[in-house]
């Protein structure tokens, strides 16, 4: 769903990127209290997943295709205020790099896709895994699954207030859930499958499976002691770490890797959901030219004639390290993480 230049107004647009520019500040400095030395590199790898599996169109009705959007996904895996930044970080780059998203709109982006689907998505899962007593995996399936046309819904409230074209809001409204509620079952799938994946193999790296079971306690010749044991008030790990971490990460960016630079051949060249409704509905001409669209890497190398999947791999680089770095400087300092071995 990322929207182009030219579907909004100068008005709208300026105050969507006012509201962006603020939420990312915001999450700025919550994220001292996600991140530290050893954990902040999660923050770029989930960032860099998230382009990559952007890049993999899914079918989801005739002639339509649907991506991840990973607000979800990043919000349960690195937590709420860091899971903002990383979504900011992809669609900047998506949106200078590669054209995907325009410049005008990229706060109305970092708003729609960023804060709406990370603050619904997350508020969705902190609500079901308490009513399941900690069913962490059927939490991110259905907090996922409820941000996408949640996101939809907003776009449609957004245009209707500052459109550049007048549109039916009911019809448009109706047209944006539907096929959002389908491209949001993908993201439901593909977000299970994810946290699953890692809570499988480093349930400590899943800051949304923390505090929902009780933390490890060992016991010896001093009495007993609580593994992880963080001070007062700060949310426990489900498990302490299991080996290290460094393995881990450098598998994440391997499989990353794979999925950008091999997996992206083959997904759907379908118009995404937001794509097939503006041409639907009659607002699709409202798009204008990227400033950037002319660039070797727009279109994620058509361009240029860049194989996707090179373009891809490339994606991955700029997102890893710009999202690392963002980490390392969003990290609360001082802190370590006595969970996670490196």
């Amino acid at each position: 769903m990322h929207v182009p230049d030219g579907f909004f107004n100068a008005v709208t647009s300026v105050s969507a990127g006012v509201v962006a520019a603020a939420g990312v500040a915001v999450c700025l400095r919550g994220a001292r209290r996600e991140l530290d030395d050893r954990t902040a590199p999660m923050a770029g790898l989930v960032a860099a997943f998230i382009f990559a599996v952007q890049m993999l169109n899914f079918p989801v009705a005739a002639g339509t295709s649907g991506h991840l959007m990973g607000g979800a996904l990043a919000a349960i895996l690195v937590g709420p205020y860091t899971g903002v930044l990383c979504m900011a970080v992809v669609l900047l780059v998506q949106g200078v790099f590669f054209a995907d998203g325009g410049l005008t709109a990229l706060g109305v982006n970092v708003t729609i896709m960023g804060l709406v689907t990370v603050l619904v998505g997350w508020g969705v899962f902190r609500l079901v895994a308490g009513l399941t007593r900690g069913k962490v995996v059927v939490a991110a399936f259905l907090g996922a699954l409820i941000s996408v046309p949640a996101a939809a819904l907003v776009f449609t409230l957004l245009f209707a207030i500052g459109g550049t074209a007048p549109i039916e809001v009911g019809a448009v409204a109706a047209a944006m859930g539907g096929v959002h509620v389908l491209i949001g079952v993908g993201e439901a799938v593909i977000t299970a499958l994810t946290v699953g994946a890692v809570l499988a193999v480093r349930p400590d790296l899943v800051y949304g499976a923390r505090g929902l079971s009780k933390p490890l306690v060992l016991r010896g010749a001093e009495g007993e002691t609580t593994a992880g044991e963080t001070t007062a008030g700060e949310p426990q790990p489900v498990a302490a770490g299991r080996g290290a971490f460094k393995p881990f990460l450098l598998g994440g960016v391997g499989v990353t890797l794979v999925l950008a630079g091999v997996v992206s051949f083959f997904a759907s060249g379908d118009p995404d959901g937001l794509e097939a409704v503006a041409e639907n509905k009659g607002f699709g001409d409202q798009a204008a030219d990227h400033l950037f669209g002319t660039w070797a890497l727009a279109d994620y190398g058509d361009v240029g004639g860049i194989p996707v999947g090179v373009a891809g791999i490339i994606g991955v680089g700029l997102v890893l390290l710009i999202a690392g770095a963002v980490g390392y400087a969003a990290r609360g300092r001082g802190k370590s993480s006595d969970q996670i071995k490196v």
